[in-house]
């Protein structure tokens, strides 16, 4: 099935933003998957992750991942570890078209900052980004297409990934 679009990649990637310029020039509905977790949760994810734990929150990620895929006409934004479980993935590969969104430590920096709505930064987020690119450099590899967002803008990057989905 081809009637999805689905982003991942490393938090600060711009799976969001550019989420929302490829769901406008699709002509898809776009679903962020945080936000669609803390709607469902009523708090924030730091305060899942504080007041649950990460598996908690990795439980109500596939949950939700599965629910809103079966919809169709999507662009989804998921959050950077929904790869990280084998059966997100393929979910995602059964239920859509994957894009690997990737970026430079530096940009994503930028992006990112020391946002403390972001748990997994905690303590240093140059320190702890540099481990989380480390270890996850290939939980994106099964994606369809790697797109690096670098110094490109939303819009480019949007007609960039159209043109490789319509192939």
């Amino acid at each position: 099935m081809r009637n999805n679009i689905i982003l991942v990649g490393m938090m600060g990637t711009g799976k969001s933003t550019v989420g929302a310029a490829l769901a406008e020039k699709a002509g898809y509905r776009l679903i962020d998957l945080d936000q669609q977790i803390e709607e469902e949760a009523k708090c924030t994810i730091p305060e899942l992750f504080a007041n649950y734990g990460e598996t908690y929150f990795r439980d109500m990620e596939s949950a939700l991942l599965s629910r809103v895929l079966q919809e169709g006409g999507v662009v989804l934004a998921t959050g950077g570890g929904a790869v990280l479980r084998e059966e997100n993935r393929s979910i995602m590969l059964e239920q859509g078209w994957v894009v690997a969104l990737t970026a430079d430590l530096e940009s994503i920096l930028k992006r990112v900052g020391e946002d403390p709505g972001r748990p997994l930064l905690a303590g240093g987020a140059k320190e702890r980004l540099t481990v989380l690119l480390e270890e996850r450099k290939h939980a994106y590899d099964f994606a369809h297409v790697k797109i690096d967002t670098t110094g490109k803008t939303p819009d480019v990057l949007a007609s960039e990934i159209l043109m490789h989905y319509r192939g």
